[in-house]
């Protein structure tokens, strides 16, 4: 007998910041995703999806990337067609890294930060890095298949003080 609860079927995750100041190095915030086997779901991602990359299958790509924060709205937007993914995988963690090339760079150093997930015209959530504006790196959302195998969201901003190559090793702890 199939649920007659729905899960999470897409949704979107935008982000976006204001330029940093004049003749200060630019912004470089990234939205990376990583996803987990029911083998192994809280150890090292299957996969990941960031900058100049997509998930082999086509169910995560992101469609937006920006390197200094410069435009109107949405700065890196990415979708995850969570009802394509194959039934080997467990959870999809959702994160946002700054880049730290020149020196580092905490949440609260970068204006107007802002982060929203959508299902359609559903907000799921939203935040602006404030819990966390120590940190360099955090999740900002999580979702994990049920005992029937839909999609559920799970909301969550943890900060991490990491660069973005450390950070997708220990975001799915």
């Amino acid at each position: 007998m199939s649920s007659l609860n729905k899960g999470i079927d897409k949704v979107e995750v935008t982000l976006k910041w204001d330029p940093s100041p004049a003749g200060t190095s630019d912004h470089d915030l990234d939205l990376i995703a990583a996803t987990y086997t029911k083998d192994d779901p809280r150890g090292t991602p299957d996969y990941l999806v960031h900058f100049d990359s997509r998930s082999p299958d086509g169910t995560i790509i992101l469609s937006r990337d920006s390197r200094t924060g410069l435009g109107l709205g949405t700065d890196e937007a990415m979708v995850l067609e969570l009802n394509r993914l194959a039934d080997t995988y467990a959870r999809v963690v959702v994160g946002v890294a700054i880049q730290q090339r020149d020196g580092r760079k905490t949440f609260g150093e970068i204006a107007n930060t802002a982060v929203r997930v959508n299902e359609g015209y559903d907000e799921l959530s939203a935040d602006d890095f404030s819990a966390v504006a120590g940190a360099t790196a955090a999740v900002i959302a999580e979702f994990g298949r049920d005992e029937s195998g839909e999609w559920r969201f799970h909301p969550s901003v943890r900060g991490f003080d990491a660069d973005p190559e450390t950070f997708v090793t220990v975001m799915g702890n």
